[in-house]
C-alpha cells in the first residue's frame, strides 16, 4: 500500500485516472534531461517514485492502483530522470516517456521491440529480493543472500548463481539435485541412492539456508536437505565463497539458499500431471491468491506427490510434499507471514555407498547400470517438518525492521543392507560382503534472526546500513546398530533376497549446538560510481566441549562502476567452522579457519535482464581435516588437522535474456586446491562447464519453446581400497552430458512439456570412498500443465 503522502489531490486523481498514468512535472524550471546523483534502495514502487521525485526535484502525482503490490529495484548513479525511471519501472508493466517539461508513465506496450517485450511482466519483491516467478527470466533482479541488503547481482561483490522458477519449469527441474546440476561452478557427487554431496570451489557444501535462515547439513546422516522437492520454491541462490557475515560458522565453498514461493495478490494457480522413464509419476497442485475481499490477507498452498521408480533394479521412492503460507497486512506498513512445509521421502531398495570399485583381480568391477547392490527391504527414509514466521515493518524514513523465526525438524529412519565391501571374484562372484545397519534420528533446529536496515545521510551522501542479530539452537539425537558385514555367495547373481535382521539399536549421546551472533553491514556511497561494503559479525559458538566466544568474522567489499553497464569489484571475508571430525584418540579437531578473497568484473545489460561476471578467487584454510586411514575409539574414521590448504580459481558466468526470445544460463569454472603442492579435495572436478538455453519460436511455430543444455567436468580421482592391501588411485575420466527440453503452449491455460536428460545416453559414474555409483541413463519426462 502506498504511503498517504503519495495520494493525489482530487483534480490530480482525475487526471491520473483519465491518463491511466503517472505525471511528473518539474517543481522549478529545471531540465528533466539533466543528470543528477540518484541513490534509491530496493523498495515498494510507490516509495521509490516518491523518493526519485524528491532527489530530482520533481513534483509527483500518482494513482495508487497503478503501483500497488509492485516493487522497484535498487537504483544508483548519476542519471537523468528518464534513465532512473527506466530502471525503476523495469518489469513493472509500466514505461516512462519524457515530453518536454513533463514525464508520463503509461502501461508498457505488449509488443514492439526487445525492450517492450522484455518489460511486459509484473515483478514483485520483498526483503529476500525479487521474486522470479512470472518474470520469464533466467536471472534474478535483486538478491539479499550476501549482506541482508537487497542488491542487484552487479552490486553484490561476490559470485552468485541463481536458478530461477522459469529455468526450473523449462527443464523440468523438480529436485534440488537437478537444480544444482544446472548451477555453474557446482558439482554433484553421488554417495548412494539417497545421498548426494555438492561441491563448490573444491569443497563440500553443507551450508543450507531457507529464506535466508541458515541450517547445517551433516551428509553422513542425511535427513532431507538434498532430497528437497522444488514445487515450493521460487528460486535457488548459490552464493560462492564464505558467508560468515550472516551464517556465522560455515563452509568456504558456497551457501545454498532456497527461497520459498510467496502468496500473490491475484488468484492464480496450476495443476500438473507428469510421467517419465521407469514408471516415474508425478502430480502437483499450486493455488495462490487473496483470502479476504480487500486482499490484505493472502495465502498459498502447494501439494506434490511423486512415485518414482529407477533404472536400478528393485528401487523406487515415494515423495509427498505439502506447503502452506499466509501473508497478512496488519497495517499498511506491517506485514506478517506464517507458514509451514512438510516432505516425506519413502524409498525401497536403497543402496549404501554404491558398488565396490575393484574385483579380486584388481580390475574395475564392471556391472550393468541397472545392478542394485541393495537388499529388497533396504530403506533410508528421510523427512522434514518446518514452521516459520516473519514480521516486517516499513517505516516512513525508508527503514525496515524484520523478525524471522524458524523451527525445523530433519529426520531419518534407515534399515540398510547393501553389498558395500569386499572384492568379488569375477568368475564365481564370491568375496563380497553385505553391510548391515539400522539408525534412526533427527535434528531439531530453532533459529531467530532480527535486523533493521535503511538509509542514512553522511557527508552529504545517502548510504545504507544493516544492524542485526541471530540465535540458533540445534539438537541432534541418534540411535543405531551396526550389524556387521555378512558374506554373499555370488555378487553377480545377487537378487536382493536376504532376511532382514532383528535390529537392536543403541541410543547415542545427543549433541547440542548453540550459536549467537550480532552483525553490522553498511554500503557507503563514497562517490556516484564507488560503493564500499563493510561489515562484521561477532559470534559465539558452543558444541559439547568446544566453546568459542567473541569470534570476529569481517566482511569487506568494493564496487566501482566503470560505466552504466560494467563494474569492477573485490571482497574479503574470513572462514570459521567448528568441526565434528575426531583424531585417533577421540579428540575433536580445532575449528577450520582461514580467509576468502575475490576480485572480478560484473556487467548488467538491458536494465539487468542479462547479467555476467568474471571472478578470480583465493582461499586459505588451516586445520583442514584429512583422513588418517585409522579409526577413532568409537569406530569412526579418524582425521588429522593440516594447515596451508590453498585454493585458487577463476569463474565466468552469464545469465538472462540475450534477446526477447533467448534465455541463457552458462558458466565456466577452473580451480586448484593444493597443500605443499599436493592436490586436495580430488573428488571435486578442477574444471567444469555448463550451458543451458531456451528459445521461444515465432511465426507458424509460435507457442513452442525449445531448450538445450550441456555440462562437462574433467577428471576426478581418489585413493581407494585395492585387493593388494594398499590404496590405489582410481580416476574417473572427464565426461559430457547433454539435455534437451520442449514446451508447447496450446492456450493461455494449457501447456505440455518434455524434458530429456542425458540425451546421448552417456555411461558415467562417480566415486565415493571405495565404491562407485552409475549415473542415470537417458531418461524423459512429459507433463501436462493447466494454469488458472
Amino acid at each position: 500500500m502506498p504511503h498517504p503522502r503519495l495520494q493525489p489531490a482530487p483534480l490530480a486523481l482525475a487526471i491520473a485516472l483519465a491518463l491511466s498514468s503517472l505525471v511528473l512535472a518539474p517543481a522549478q524550471a529545471q531540465s528533466v534531461t539533466a543528470a543528477v546523483p540518484i541513490v534509491l534502495p530496493a523498495q515498494p514502487l510507490g516509495a521509490a517514485l516518491n523518493e526519485l521525485a524528491r532527489q530530482a526535484k520533481l513534483q509527483l502525482m500518482v494513482h495508487p492502483d497503478g503501483i500497488v503490490g509492485k516493487q522497484a529495484p535498487a537504483v544508483s548513479g548519476t542519471l537523468t530522470p528518464q534513465q532512473a525511471l527506466d530502471q525503476l519501472l523495469r518489469g513493472s508493466g509500466l514505461a516512462a516517456q519524457v515530453n518536454g517539461a513533463e514525464v508520463i508513465i503509461r502501461p508498457a506496450p505488449a509488443a514492439g521491440g526487445a525492450e517492450a517485450s522484455l518489460g511486459a511482466v509484473t515483478v514483485t519483491a520483498n526483503q529476500l529480493g525479487e521474486i522470479t516467478e512470472g518474470t520469464g527470466s533466467y536471472t534474478p533482479g535483486t538478491i539479499a543472500t550476501a549482506t541482508r541488503m537487497v542488491l542487484t547481482p552487479r552490486e553484490t561483490p561476490q559470485s552468485i548463481s541463481v536458478v530461477t522458477r522459469q529455468q526450473m519449469d523449462d527443464f523440468g527441474l523438480t529436485s534440488i539435485d537437478g537444480v544444482i546440476n544446472h548451477t555453474p561452478g557446482v558439482s554433484v557427487l553421488t554417495m548412494d541412492s539417497e545421498r548426494t554431496m555438492y561441491y563448490a570451489r573444491g569443497f563440500e557444501i553443507n551450508n543450507f539456508q531457507y529464506d535466508g535462515i541458515p541450517m547445517q547439513r551433516f551428509s553422513g546422516y542425511s535427513s532431507g536437505n538434498t532430497l528437497s522437492d522444488m514445487a515450493i520454491y521460487d528460486r535457488v541462490e548459490v552464493l560462492k565463497g564464505a558467508t560468515g557475515l550472516l551464517t556465522g560458522s560455515g563452509d568456504p565453498g558456497a551457501t545454498i539458499n532456497l527461497i520459498r514461493k510467496k502468496p500473490t495478490r491475484k488468484l492464480q494457480g496450476h495443476a500438473t500431471l507428469g510421467v517419465g522413464s521407469w514408471d516415474n509419476y508425478r502430480s502437483e497442485l499450486d493455488v495462490s491468491g487473496p483470502i479476504n475481499e480487500s486482499g490484505s490477507v493472502r495465502g498459498r498452498a502447494v501439494a506434490a506427490y511423486q512415485d518414482k521408480h529407477s533404472h536400478l533394479d528393485r528401487y523406487q521412492r515415494k515423495t509427498s510434499v505439502f506447503y502452506g503460507v499466509v501473508e497478512a497486512d496488519l497495517t499498511p506498513s506491517t506485514l506478517l507471514t506464517v507458514g509451514a512445509d512438510y516432505q516425506d521421502n519413502d524409498p525401497k531398495g536403497s543402496t549404501w555407498f554404491g558398488t565396490p570399485i575393484y574385483n579380486s583381480n584388481g580390475d574395475f568391477n564392471q556391472t550393468g547400470r541397472a545392478f542394485n547392490p541393495a537388499a529388497r527391504w533396504s530403506s533410508w527414509q528421510q523427512y522434514t517438518r518446518t514452521g516459520f514466521a516473519t514480521l516486517e515493518h516499513f517505516f516512513d524514513n525508508e527503514w525496515v525492521a524484520k523478525l524471522q523465526l524458524n523451527h525445523q525438524i530433519n529426520g531419518y529412519d534407515l534399515r540398510m543392507g547393501s553389498l558395500g565391501s569386499g572384492f568379488p571374484n569375477p568368475f564365481t562372484g564370491a568375496g563380497s560382503n553385505l553391510w548391515l545397519g539400522s539408525y534412526v534420528g533427527e535434528t531439531v533446529s530453532d533459529a531467530a534472526d532480527f535486523y533493521a536496515s535503511g538509509p542514512f545521510q553522511l557527508f552529504g551522501r545517502k548510504h545504507e546500513l544493516v544492524l542485526g542479530g541471530s540465535f540458533s539452537h540445534t539438537k541432534w539425537t541418534n540411535e543405531g546398530q551396526w550389524a556387521g558385514a555378512a558374506s554373499v555367495a555370488d555378487f553377480y547373481g545377487w537378487s536382493g533376497d536376504y532376511a532382514q535382521p532383528n535390529w537392536s539399536r543403541t541410543a547415542g549421546k545427543p549433541e547440542t549446538t548453540r550459536e549467537q551472533g550480532v552483525y553490522v553491514a553498511t554500503r557507503l556511497n563514497l562517490r556516484d560510481d564507488l560503493k564500499l561494503l563493510a561489515g562484521s559479525r561477532v559470534a559465539n559458538y558452543k558444541k559439547e566441549q568446544l566453546q568459542k566466544s567473541g569470534v570476529v568474522v569481517p566482511y569487506l567489499g568494493l564496487v566501482y562502476d566503470l560505466d552504466p553497464q560494467w563494474s569492477l569489484y573485490g571482497s574479503y571475508t574470513s572462514i570459521f567452522k567448528p568441526q565434528s571430525s575426531q583424531d585417533e584418540l577421540g579428540r575433536t579437531l580445532d575449528p577450520l579457519e582461514g580467509n576468502n578473497a575475490e576480485i572480478g568484473a560484473k556487467s548488467a545489460f538491458f536494465d539487468g535482464r542479462l547479467n555476467a561476471s568474471l571472478a578470480y578467487f583465493h582461499l586459505n584454510q588451516d586445520n583442514y581435516a584429512v583422513s588418517t586411514g585409522k579409526r577413532t575409539p568409537s569406530g569412526t574414521t579418524a582425521y588429522r588437522a593440516v594447515s596451508g590448504v590453498r585454493t585458487k580459481g577463476v569463474e565466468l558466468q552469464v545469465s538472462g535474456a540475450l534477446t526477447p526470445h533467448w534465455q541463457v544460463h552458462a558458466g565456466i569454472t577452473h580451480q586448484k586446491s593444493r597443500r605443499q603442492g599436493a592436490p586436495v579435495s580430488t573428488l571435486a572436478p578442477e574444471s567444469q562447464l555448463s550451458l543451458y538455453a531456451s528459445h521461444k519460436l515465432g511465426g507458424a511455430l509460435a507457442g513452442l519453446t525449445l531448450g538445450a543444455g550441456a555440462r562437462w567436468q574433467d577428471d576426478t580421482w581418489a585413493d581407494v581400497s585395492h585387493p593388494s592391501g594398499t590404496k590405489m588411485r582410481h580416476t574417473v575420466k572427464s565426461f559430457w552430458l547433454l539435455d534437451a527440453s520442449a514446451r508447447y503452449q496450446f492456450s493461455k491455460q494449457l501447456s505440455a512439456s518434455m524434458a530429456i536428460n542425458n540425451l546421448l545416453d552417456k555411461k558415467y559414474y562417480t566415486v565415493f570412498d571405495s565404491n562407485y555409483s552409475w549415473g542415470e541413463p537417458r531418461s524423459f519426462n512429459v507433463s501436462l500443465r493447466y494454469d488458472f
